[in-house]
């Protein structure tokens, strides 16, 4: 045989070994689905069940049987002792088709966010890399949340939320992406909610070389020169005298229109002035004023066009 064909068998045989253990010794939930095979039991149905709410399964001879709680193997011997009065040593095998009784959200700024099934003892970084991975605008932290009948956050944040029954910790994103934290080896629990809020930012366009979207990192401030050489300067076309910061006021409001002379800054003239979480400094063409100011400003509003430039 090929020496790769063999190398390839001998991985894909490695990983069926490692996922059956795996699956064995999961516990089962409700929603899982199942498939039981018994030697020599016709009355046996030869397709998927699926557990119900209340964790039993109803099977012909055997009855109503609880399997949540319990691993595949566990069920294989409750399964023998109770067939054992219809059929001499019964050969019993349970496998596990499909699990959705360990669901846990990772919710914001991640690849794909939405719910994931655990599969085994996942650490939060493995669960984030499950999501993709975080996103370049990612918020200086994350939030975990954990029902109370689940047991405590064994985080030093972690703290009871009075509004809910959950129990919820803030963790240093940075912190836990550089392994950096005890939080990235916290084991995450069905149920628990991940929630990586999106940062706060400034967004510098036009007539840059650099433009799109900075995040803004905790605590920190950011001036218009400071976000101007984050952009990596102006374009040779660039009309710096006639830059704008356009800043939100309310939601569904018109943008406030300031006015921003680059040069004067640049030269120590006027002050440099500091930006606002949401800013947008906008440098226009020497040619071209007003028209720019209001394609650009819609670009913004519908979130066309727009880079992020990430930190982490």
């Amino acid at each position: 045989m090929n020496r790769s064909v063999l190398t390839g068998c001998i991985v894909l045989l490695a990983a069926y070994a490692a996922n059956a253990q795996s699956n064995s010794a999961y516990p089962l939930g409700p929603d899982d689905q199942i498939s039981i095979h018994a030697m020599h039991v016709p009355e046996m149905p030869d397709k998927p069940l699926r557990i119900e709410a209340d964790g039993y399964v109803r099977l012909p001879l055997v009855g109503r049987i609880q399997a949540a709680g319990l691993t595949p193997v566990r069920l294989e011997e409750e399964l023998r002792k109770r067939l054992a009065v219809y059929v001499e040593e019964p050969e019993v095998s349970v496998e596990l088709i499909e699990q959705h009784s360990q669901p846990v959200s990772v919710l914001g700024a991640v690849k794909t966010p939405g719910v994931q099934q655990l599969h085994g003892n996942k650490s939060l970084v493995e669960v984030l890399a499950m999501a993709g991975g975080v996103d370049a605008d990612a918020g200086y932290s994350l939030r975990i949340a954990r029902r109370i009948e689940e047991g405590p956050l064994p985080l030093p944040s972690a703290r009871r939320d009075l509004a809910s029954p959950l129990t919820v910790a803030d963790v240093n994103l940075q912190e836990v992406m550089d392994g950096a934290s005890a939080a990235c080896s916290l084991i995450v629990k069905p149920h628990d909610v991940i929630t990586v809020p999106r940062a706060k930012m400034i967004y510098v366009i036009g007539e840059v070389k650099k433009s799109g979207g900075f995040v803004l990192h905790e605590r920190e401030n950011m001036t218009v020169l400071q976000a101007l050489s984050m952009a990596e300067g102006l374009n040779r076309t660039a009309g710096p005298k006639n830059a704008r910061i356009l800043r939100p006021l309310e939601p569904g409001a018109a943008r406030q229109v300031i006015p921003v002379n680059l040069s004067a800054i640049q030269e120590g003239k006027s002050p440099d002035l500091a930006l606002q979480p949401d800013d947008i400094l906008l440098v226009p063409n020497s040619a071209t004023k007003s028209a720019m100011l209001r394609t650009m400003e819609a670009a913004i509003q519908i979130g066309t066009g727009i880079v992020v430039w990430g930190r982490l």
